[in-house]
């Protein structure tokens, strides 16, 4: 059944976690571009940095995992939009990446899908 989706892109040092159905932590499991001095100040909108995440073992298995699970959420009796929160540190590699990996997943499962990169913007935390 297809459905509206929202996911939220987020940073975690900029401020809480949005309120959402799903909420995926990608801070501690996946390779965080910034430690790269070459790609610190880059974004997602920037190849070389989705290639960086995109290539680390797992997202891809997380991203069919999160919208599986978009999908049970899409069956159930009152489903109505479906919001996916995504964080990193920054928010401005990770999360926007894998915002987008799974907008384009969920796109070709029929689904109506809305991204929205809250602190991709932002400046560079400086840790």
């Amino acid at each position: 059944m297809a459905v509206a989706v929202e996911i939220v892109s987020f940073g975690y040092l900029h401020d809480a976690p949005p309120a959402a159905h799903l909420t995926i932590d990608l801070r501690h499991h996946f390779r965080d571009p910034h430690v790269s001095p070459e790609l610190r100040y880059m974004t997602a909108d920037d190849e070389p940095v989705r290639a960086v995440v995109m290539a680390t073992p797992g997202i891809a298995a997380l991203v069919e995992a999160t919208a599986a699970a978009v999908a049970a959420f899409a069956a159930g009796p009152s489903a109505g939009t479906v919001t996916v929160a995504d964080g990193c540190a920054g928010g401005r590699h990770r999360a926007p990446t894998f915002a987008r990996a799974l907008a384009d997943r969920l796109t070709d499962a029929g689904h109506t899908v809305n991204v929205r990169h809250r602190d991709m913007g932002k400046d560079v935390v400086q840790r």
